[in-house]
């Protein structure tokens, strides 16, 4: 705006403009006196986001100002809401002193809440990590960053493609996502927090120096990502991009760390939504995996196991570090006794973020502090373990310089705030206590003023009082002021009292308030002293806090295995998948009736199991279940099995279920034949892939054709460890003509037009699908069953095109091999029937031919 189109506005909205014009993009929070107001198009868009009232309040440059606005104590809510739907807010805060200003009072943003920055504890969800990300993208391939500040966790990758870019966004989901101006957004989906910043903010050489100079070195070589030149132009744009939001120094972010491919089990999106990880297939947090698994006494150990499940590890000595420490768990029975400390902890990690970052509150340092006193009993709950349990014990040594200090400095219940005063504990500073002293030695002196002017008056109703606004007062009713001695001077008159002031009391009154002010600036001083003592010990605090949050996941896995009948499994650099008795957790917890437990084998000798049986009959579960277990072998974890044996895989693909993309033009089999092809470009022999259902989106003989090649390429090709499961009959052919392939099937007993199924897997194929008794069992009416039935009897009297060289007819959904009446004739004893039982017989037959 113009310095004349200024000119004609108010000077208090002068200054907002000026303000408002440093942040177009973002919401002005700007505090006038009890309220944070918003002007113009801000008032309009808070009014819709948080339904709050949009007034017009006097005039600016000739024009009515359209305005909104929310009370300062009760601002965080409003920033809650706000933040969730993706927006950003600047906090603009009177800097200036009112009593010696001239004109509006000085003004300006002390920081900008965004989606990924935010730290204040009512803004964030306790159990899910709020990271704020950037993505770089050059020549096909990808840099990508990610920062947690809550914890100082700074990450770093190179997605080699769109697919492993995409991959990395739905593990990390992040809070908000940076980008530069010219990268095509459509690569990232629909999601909030997407913020486009300038080209030059991901220039390598920027980036370098950004970086350096918050880690304090010469150069990256001692984080080993110095030849990642993509990951670290994403990693510039974010830190710069923090610097510039939060306004203050950073000191709990110290190192970056590179998260190369090979470390982890790569999951591609598709099978990180098919196997409901952390969110179910409807978008929520209800039956899943991690639903069923976190039982964490903290909200940071909970956080800590989401990120073991979406990243299962390939490192053996660290997986099976993790499992022995488990095990010791529970043969030394500490699990209960460990998880009750952890509930003392609480959420360390993210009250450490704040101690950080200056903005944490009296409350905060008493968890620290109760945090603190509990690490003597956990290094003596853990005195006798070894291994991985000792390493955690050593991070989380006593620091009883730091518990001292705490518990001189705050007392035991302090307020919410360091502004309402009362924090600091007696006897911590002279200086304020005796400012303390005279403020609380007023009682006694009104008391004494009190009975000294009644007696001299002879008015025996007379009080002395005090407010915030008025200061103190003496108060006579309006019937006797007429009695008021010539020294008392009015202050205040009010319906039926008049309230006076005498020189003394006045004289006491600047004493009494200069030694509050005097308290509460000293009180602050001293806050903020506290931080300066604890920065010198962020690193190790940092380190207590991630040994804590681990000791907590470890403890909640221990119960969980002990408590939902886990064994510890068996990995091993091998190729092949052995498991015993294996059950699908979550599924089983569910269930009202028992789990069927099932086995899998697979290896080089039998690398890919041909899946078939009915529907209902818990083909996906198997399926799932395998890589469930699979996955929770990788992090360290129990297994839902009676044994498990797991060789080391790469990577876990799925493709399973039917869904469509109707926003980016693609059909159900148009998805189904992208997921195929990764998985196809992708898989390897130390691969495990979950095929269901493969060709099902098109017609019988494309379908057919598409999974009997799709499994030939899998067998002989890729040589992953494959499930494949399918109606197509003729693909159990699979394993008469390919070494390696074999035939499973579920099983399910039929009485008449029911059919009960025992979801036990069976060796060799299945008989039937069972697609007319499911169509029955889900309600379809018994007419359209019926017309379904004789379509199927003349539909199996024709010749199958494509048929495998075995002359087996194709199995589908409403096919079964023959009509069940000529099965019961094929297996009649025709000579051990009575004439009687014949003619039954007959009319049995009859009627079921016409049902």
């Amino acid at each position: 705006m113009t310095g004349d189109a200024l000119s004609q506005h108010t000077p208090m909205m002068q200054q907002y403009l000026r303000i408002k014009a440093e942040h177009p993009e973002v919401l002005l929070f700007y505090r006038m006196g009890d309220f944070y107001e918003l002007f113009y198009d801000d008032a309009k868009k808070a009014a819709a986001l948080l339904d709050i009232s949009l007034t017009a309040r006097g005039q600016s440059g000739g024009q009515k100002i359209p305005m909104a606005g929310v009370p300062y104590h009760a601002v965080e809510g409003y920033l809650a809401k706000v933040v969730a739907l993706g927006e950003s807010v600047a906090i603009c805060e009177q800097i200036g002193d009112p009593a010696t200003s001239k004109g509006p009072v000085e003004r300006q943003v002390v920081r900008i809440v965004t989606p990924g920055t935010v730290s204040d504890e009512a803004l964030l969800k306790e159990k899910r990590d709020n990271l704020l990300a950037a993505v770089y993208g050059k020549d096909g391939r990808y840099g990508y960053a990610t920062l947690d500040i809550t914890s100082g966790r700074f990450l770093v990758s190179e997605p080699g493609g769109i697919d492993d870019l995409k991959a990395e966004l739905q593990r990390t989901n992040p809070a908000e996502l940076l980008y530069p101006e010219d990268f095509d957004t459509t690569l990232l989906g629909d999601r909030k927090g997407l913020r486009r910043r300038p080209q030059w903010e991901f220039d390598i050489d920027t980036a370098q120096r950004t970086l350096t100079q918050q880690f304090a070195t010469r150069d990256l070589v001692g984080f080993g990502v110095q030849d990642a030149k993509r990951a670290l132009c994403a990693a510039g744009c974010l830190l710069q991009y923090l610097k510039d939001t939060q306004r203050t120094a950073l000191p709990h972010i110290r190192a970056i760390k590179l998260e190369a491919e090979d470390e982890a089990v790569v999951l591609d999106a598709a099978t990180r939504r098919n196997l409901e990880i952390t969110q179910n297939l409807a978008g929520g947090s209800d039956n899943t995996l991690f639903s069923v698994l976190d039982r964490c006494a903290t909200p940071m150990g909970s956080r800590l196991l989401g990120r073991w499940l979406h990243r299962p590890l390939r490192d053996i000595k660290v997986i099976n570090a993790r499992l022995d420490a488990i095990a010791e768990l529970s043969n030394q029975l500490q699990d209960a006794a460990l998880s009750e400390l952890m509930k003392q902890v609480g959420d360390l990690e993210r009250v450490m973020a704040r101690v950080a970052l200056r903005s944490a509150r009296p409350r905060d340092l008493v968890r620290v502090r109760t945090a603190l006193a509990v690490m003597p009993d956990i290094s003596a709950l853990l005195a006798d373990n070894s291994g991985r349990l000792k390493a955690l014990k050593d991070a989380c040594a006593p620091m009883p310089e730091l518990l001292d200090l705490l518990n001189r400095a705050i007392i035991d219940n302090p307020p919410v705030l360091i502004r309402d005063g009362g924090v600091i504990r007696p006897g911590y500073n002279s200086e304020l206590d005796e400012y303390r002293a005279l403020s609380k030695g007023a009682t006694d002196f009104l008391e004494h003023i009190e009975a000294r002017e009644r007696e001299r008056t002879g008015i025996s109703t007379l009080k002395v009082g005090f407010n915030r606004v008025h200061g103190y007062f003496i108060e006579l009713t309006r019937a006797q002021s007429h009695l008021a001695p010539t020294d008392y001077q009015r202050r205040q008159t009010l319906k039926n009292t008049e309230r006076y002031i005498i020189p003394e009391l006045k004289e006491y009154e600047d004493k009494v308030l200069t030694s509050q002010g005097k308290a509460l600036a000293l009180e602050k001083q001293l806050y903020e002293a506290l931080f300066d003592q604890l920065h010198p010990h962020l690193e190790p605090l940092l380190r207590l806090a991630d040994a804590c949050a681990e000791l907590d996941v470890l403890s909640n896995l221990c119960e969980r295995s002990q408590t939902l009948n886990y064994c510890q499994p068996k990995l091993s650099s091998e190729r092949g998948i052995a498991i015993n008795g294996g059950r699908h957790p979550v599924v089983e917890v569910v269930l009202d009736s028992p789990f069927i437990a099932n086995p899998v084998m697979l290896s080089d000798s039998k690398q890919m199991l041909m899946v078939t049986g009915p529907n209902m009959g818990g083909k996906s579960t198997y399926m799932r279940q395998t890589a469930l277990i699979t996955l929770l072998a990788h992090i360290g974890s129990p297994v839902p099995a009676d044994s498990a044996d797991i060789g080391l895989v790469d990577r876990i693909f799925t493709r399973i279920g039917a869904a469509d993309d109707l926003a980016s033009g693609r059909s159900t089999f148009m998805v189904e034949m992208t997921e195929t092809a990764t998985i196809l470009n992708n898989a390897t022999d130390k691969s495990l892939v979950l095929m269901d259902e493969i060709g099902r989106g098109t017609s019988t003989y494309d379908g057919l054709s598409l999974a009997w090649a799709v499994a030939d390429f899998l067998a002989r090709q890729s040589r992953s460890l494959t499930l494949f499961a399918t109606h197509y009959f003729e693909l159990t052919a699979l394993a008469e003509q390919l070494a390696g392939v074999d035939n499973v099937h579920l099983d399910a007993v039929e009485h008449g037009d029911t059919v009960t199924f025992m979801h036990a897997v069976q060796s060799g194929p299945a008989s039937k699908s069972f697609g007319l008794q499911v169509a029955l069992l889900a309600g379809v009416p018994k007419a359209v069953v019926k017309a379904a039935r004789q379509k199927l009897n003349e539909l199996e009297g024709q010749p199958v095109l494509s048929a495998p060289a075995n002359g087996e007819k194709q199995l589908d959904l409403l096919f079964s091999e023959e009509p069940e009446v000529i099965t019961r004739l094929k297996n009649l004893d025709v000579d051990a029937l009575s004439p009687r039982d014949a003619l039954m017989l007959l009319y049995q037959l009859k009627s079921d031919a016409n049902q």
